[in-house]
């Protein structure tokens, strides 16, 4: 069954990796109880994050509506531990919501989650690395290696509020006909720029993503990369 395994809150700590914003949320834990969630508003003056107790210190970057939510699985945190060597408890990544049974990165954008009985997320955009990132795994040349991978985890917005927990089942209630996936997205943002043109009219994209698809309307035709 597909569901979330854990329900995951910051733990402030210092950044050494951005002295300017001095401390992160990218710690996170799990929580036994039940956590509220909720949109956050927009990414510079709203609640930053999804979840009541979160905390999101980096808000020029992070958070907001089309941030609200991180959700990464337990299969592919499963596969990093195997490469780094290490224990990758869940909420390592810094996600807030630990999932088994779905395929997070092949997720279609627009993708809609029932959690549990009430709360109704949309996939919104792939989570990008960043400094932060890099620093909290403590890993030579962690950005480029997470890159290459192309198994970002997905951000996403809240559609209908309410509360999520551990256990909670995952069931996909709509999922878009364009099929432009997390992962195809992320490595249009990345390392193929070719793909660009994918992102132009995805309505459920956020407008700075689809712009930079417009962009790039005016090349040759292309086909989508095959899934491996």
């Amino acid at each position: 069954m597909a569901k979330v395994l854990t329900v995951n809150l910051a733990r402030p700590r210092p950044n050494p990796a951005k002295p300017d914003v001095g401390v992160t949320g990218i710690d996170k834990r799990p929580v036994d109880h039940r956590v509220e969630v909720r949109a956050p508003g927009p990414k510079h003056t709203g609640l930053h994050s999804g979840l009541v107790g979160d905390r999101i210190f980096d808000t020029r970057n992070h958070g907001g509506d089309d941030q609200a939510v991180y959700a990464y699985a337990r299969e592919v945190l499963d596969r990093w531990a195997d490469e780094l060597g290490r224990t990758l408890p869940n909420g390592a990544f810094g996600e807030n919501l630990t999932t088994e049974g779905v395929d997070v990165d092949r997720a279609v954008i627009g993708e809609r989650w029932r959690i549990g009985d009430t709360v109704l997320l949309e996939v919104a955009v792939p989570r990008i690395p960043c400094l932060t990132f890099a620093a909290w795994l403590d890993r030579r040349g962690w950005i480029r290696r997470f890159t290459e991978a192309a198994l970002p985890g997905a951000y996403l917005r809240v559609v209908e509020p309410g509360l999520v927990g551990a256990g909670d089942a995952v069931t996909v209630e709509h999922r878009p006909e364009h099929g432009l996936t997390v992962r195809q997205c992320f490595r249009a943002l990345t390392t193929e720029p070719d793909l660009l043109p994918l992102l132009a009219d995805v309505a459920e994209l956020p407008a700075d993503a689809r712009e930079l698809g417009r962009r790039r309307t005016c090349r040759a035709p292309y086909a989508p990369p095959a899934e491996d």
